[in-house]
């Protein structure tokens, strides 16, 4: 380090390779002082000017503003405010085109001036060598200031660099033909570009500052000589005239024998550039407060009769200019942004001036010939000996020609600095830098997609993350999530389980309730724990082998049927003749009742037969309960253990059911309401009459087709004996039920508190008593008919 430095102050300079020396044309605009120029009737200031995010609109249309006034506000990295040239008006907030090749339409602020030129009030820094870091870059931020030499870098990034920095350059080279604007800059401003020096100086502390200046230019180079005497941290550099050492990698070559990596910034090397024009307006913001709104900017070309540099407000138009240095245009007049080399023909004079419009050159047909049309590559290498940047021309024209941008990256086309030598030298005038600057945006656009879809594309997998996240938590909603539990909480599940197990193992019923509360209990401390079903698996298994063997021992079983079914018949039959004789036996009586009931000594007829109408009912229902029950405890019995006991079992359950029925019938007898009259009474009971008939027939024939069913098939005269007698008894039964319903007939009261309805039986109810009793004798002699055929 110790060595470079003490060849950088004896004077060396160090060659960058390639380079061209086209004519200089300086003398036409650098021989008189800087000019200022009327107020332009408008101002175009587009939001953007520099390399970066455009700032946000604080102005809105027909609002009068302030020279200097901002007009935007930073909004994101990179950012940078406009502010106003003039006072004026905002007649139009609208797109306008931009101080591009192509004139693409950028949002602009358009300003009628006032006239007045009335500037906002200013706050400039009383003490900058005692403000702080922060403090100033703020103040360079907010003034709006930008690299004035090349892309418009945003100088507030630059002044706030974290990296260490040796060496900060300044490049005063201004190595392209005709521009001058730098080194009348340099002439007229020098002590206030040495104290913008200064103050980044301050805000970076370099061990050096090395000022570059070409040596065609010996009245600037005398200026700031004599400006930094008093700074020994500051050296004046001479570099020898040639294109492009302007350049900020070729500088940088030429005065520290660095390298700016491929891919890299000077800061990577502990170097930074600024533009001789950006110093001066850091200057003016701080010490004067003042925003950037002009810079200086050289007019000239053989078509301008008063060539020279002047002071420009921002957003003047190109047109405005010209106009004002004696512009005189030729047929088909080109109008060039910037030098010869590296400027760019506008499409329009009504283009505003911007921060990075250094040069307006306005040649004629000799001075700047049209190129002539493109022909075949030769291959004389020539491009490739006056790259500064060591790159291929002829290779990276003919992938950009093809559209091979993967190839391009592969041999460094952003290293192109577009200088122009490559195009300049080439005998086939081959646009080469034409190639370049398109391959660059497409590649960039290329890039922006890529980045776009990538993003657009991880949206679309967070969405569906995010969907199916939602949709399994719906899924799982109805699960409750067990609590963290603490360790007693642990322990107690943990016995809880232990006792389950123990109560379990021993084969009881009460363990798997026992299991089951004790799940109950330890899922309410705070945990869901997993039901243990072990056990209840093993009683349903041994319930089932239990069944299969029942089933097997029944089908093996059933040869041995035959043996047994005589004394299991028998008793079956038995049983269900006692059953039927009972039930007839509850039958007559309820008939006795219901005549007795009908006496006039009972409390009421209507009440009587009502209560009648519904034991009978009752009492048939239980008959018929009590034959259902003893037809399935015989048919249910199991053919091993078809024995007298419980044949005699079965018997007293019938029993009981019986008794429990009538004691129901009774019950509802008493509590029966009165209901109905005389007439229904006679009616109900005739009704009654024939159904305890009906069931005693029912009862009766029963228990004789099972006696009859049960008899071997041999026992025919048995057979005929036992149905001769049913038939007997049936005749009998049925003569028994129609003397009893002559009884009724005959001897039905008439209650004292009878009403004048009842009073007044007709012959009409006689007669249907009559019919009843008729029908039931037929019924009679025909079953004592059926019985007599039998025998």
């Amino acid at each position: 380090m110790e060595k470079l430095l003490e060849q950088i102050k004896k004077g060396t300079v160090w060659a960058f390779p390639g380079g061209v020396h086209p004519p200089q044309q300086k003398s036409l605009s650098n021989s008189a002082p800087i000019a200022r120029l009327p107020l332009p009737e408008k101002l175009v200031l587009p939001l953007k000017q520099h390399i970066g995010a455009s700032g946000k609109l604080i102005v809105e249309k027909n609002q009068h503003v302030l020279k200097g006034q901002a007009l935007t506000k930073p909004s994101a990295n990179w950012s940078v405010p406009i502010h106003a040239p003039t006072s004026g008006t905002i007649i139009d907030i609208t797109p306008m085109p931009s101080a591009h090749p192509s004139a693409l339409p950028e949002l602009s602020i358009i300003i009628e001036p006032d006239g007045n030129d009335t500037w906002c009030e200013l706050s400039p820094v009383t003490n900058p060598e005692t403000a702080s870091h922060d403090e100033l870059v703020d103040v360079i931020h907010n003034a709006g200031i930008s690299g004035m030499g090349g892309a418009g870098f945003p100088t507030y990034v630059k002044a706030d660099i974290k990296q260490p920095i040796e060496f900060l350059i300044v490049n005063a080279v201004e190595c392209e033909p005709y521009i001058t604007a730098d080194d009348t800059l340099m002439r007229e401003h020098a002590a206030e570009i040495v104290k913008g020096i200064e103050l980044m100086q301050q805000l970076l502390n370099p061990t050096l500052c090395i000022i570059g200046i070409e040596d065609n230019k010996p009245e600037a180079i005398t200026a700031m000589t004599e400006a930094a005497k008093h700074n020994e941290h500051i050296l004046i550099q001479t570099v020898p005239t040639v294109y492009p050492s302007g350049g900020e990698k070729q500088l940088i070559k030429l005065l520290t024998n660095r390298e700016v990596p491929n891919g890299g910034i000077p800061a990577d090397i502990g170097i930074l550039v600024h533009n001789t024009g950006t110093l001066f307006a850091i200057q003016q913001a701080v010490y004067e407060g003042k925003p950037l709104i002009e810079r200086v900017v050289t007019v000239t070309g053989n078509t301008i009769h008063n060539p020279g540099n002047v002071w420009a407000l921002l957003g003047t138009e190109i047109k405005h200019l010209l106009d004002c240095q004696g512009f005189s245009p030729v047929p088909q007049q080109r109008v060039v942004m910037g030098g010869p080399m590296m400027g760019f023909t506008l499409p329009t004079v009504r283009i505003g001036v911007v921060k990075t419009t250094n040069c307006i050159l306005a040649p004629d047909h000799k001075e700047l010939a049209e190129p002539g049309p493109e022909k075949a590559c030769i291959r004389c290498s020539a491009c490739a000996d006056a790259c500064p940047a060591s790159l291929l021309p002829q290779q990276l024209q003919w992938f950009a020609k093809s559209k091979e941008y993967d190839k391009l990256q592969e041999h460094n086309l952003f290293d192109c600095i577009e200088c122009g030598a490559c195009a300049y030298v080439c005998p086939s005038e081959i646009p080469l830098v034409q190639y370049y600057r398109v391959a660059k945006v497409e590649i960039k656009e290329q890039i922006a997609e890529k980045i776009k879809s990538d993003r657009a594309k991880e949206r679309f997998d967070a969405r569906k993350a995010r969907l199916e996240q939602e949709q399994a938590e719906r899924k799982n909603r109805h699960k409750r999530k067990p609590a963290p539990k603490s360790t007693e909480e642990q322990q107690k599940v943990a016995d809880a389980l232990a006792r389950v197990k123990d109560k379990t193992s021993d084969g009881d019923n009460k363990s798997a309730v026992a299991a089951a509360i004790a799940r109950a209990k330890a899922k309410k401390q705070g945990g869901e724990l997993e039901p243990d079903n072990s056990e209840v698996a093993k009683e349903r298994a041994a319930r089932k082998e239990q069944a299969r063997l029942y089933k097997e021992q029944k089908a093996q079983n059933n040869g041995d049927d035959e043996a047994v079914d005589d004394k299991k018949s028998a008793v079956a039959a038995a049983i269900a003749r006692a059953k039927a004789k009972k039930a007839a036996q509850a039958n007559e009586q309820a008939a006795s009742d219901d005549t007795a009931s009908e006496s006039p000594v009972a409390a009421d007829d209507k009440k009587a037969a009502v209560a009648a109408a519904i034991a009978r009912a009752k009492a048939k229902k239980a008959a018929q309960a009590n034959e259902q029950t003893a037809t399935d405890d015989t048919a249910s019995e199991s053919p091993v253990a078809a024995n007298d006991k419980k044949a005699a079992v079965a018997a007293a359950i019938a029993r009981a059911k019986a008794k429990k029925a009538a004691q129901a019938n009774e019950q509802a007898v008493s509590e029966s309401p009165v209901a109905a009259d005389d007439k229904k009474a006679a009616v109900a009971a005739a009704i009654a009459r024939a159904k305890a008939k009906k069931a005693a027939h029912a009862n009766e024939q029963a228990p004789n087709d099972d006696a009859i069913s049960e008899s071997p098939v041999a026992a025919d005269d048995k057979k005929a004996a036992v149905a001769a007698a049913i038939a007997r008894a049936k005749a009998k039964k049925a003569a028994q039920a129609d003397e009893l319903a002559k009884q009724s007939e005959n001897t039905e009261p008439q209650s004292n508190d009878e009403s004048s309805e009842g009073s007044q039986q007709t012959a009409q109810e006689k007669k249907k008593a009559a019919v009843a009793a008729a029908i039931a004798r037929a019924k009679a002699k025909k079953q004592q008919k059926e019985g007599n055929d039998q025998s």
